[in-house]
């Protein structure tokens, strides 16, 4: 079992930065896929990136501005987002999965509660 919490949200300017944590408890995390996503209101939770065995993806509207990042001493992946833009708000969520490291959401098992991000214009 594993057990994800998010941090770092807040209001920032268009242009601003800011980076997520996902700290995670359980046994055996260190062989989990992780990835994060988000879902604006009104809108179908999309995926923005993840971390497999050492590889990265992330998805087109993102690429070049958001990296992924994972601290195996500390159990943390995080989400460094630079160059925010009014439209990449949303609630962001953390995602785990022992099996399987895709980017369709419903196949993860374990998720964090989500943590707010709000871009002003």
């Amino acid at each position: 079992q594993v057990q994800l919490v998010e941090s770092g949200g807040g209001l920032v300017q268009a242009g601003g930065s800011l980076r997520l944590s996902c700290a995670a408890s359980g046994r055996g995390f260190s062989n989990y896929a992780c990835a994060w996503f988000r879902q604006a209101p009104g809108k179908e939770r999309e995926f923005v990136a993840r971390w497999s065995g050492g590889s990265t993806n992330y998805a087109d509207s993102v690429k070049g501005r958001f990296t992924i990042s994972r601290d195996f001493a500390k159990n943390t992946v995080y989400l460094q987002m630079n160059s925010l833009k009014p439209e990449d708000t949303a609630v962001y969520s953390c995602a785990a999965d022992r099996y399987y490291s895709g980017s369709n959401y419903a196949s993860y098992d374990y998720w964090g509660q989500g943590t707010q991000v709000t871009v002003s214009s």
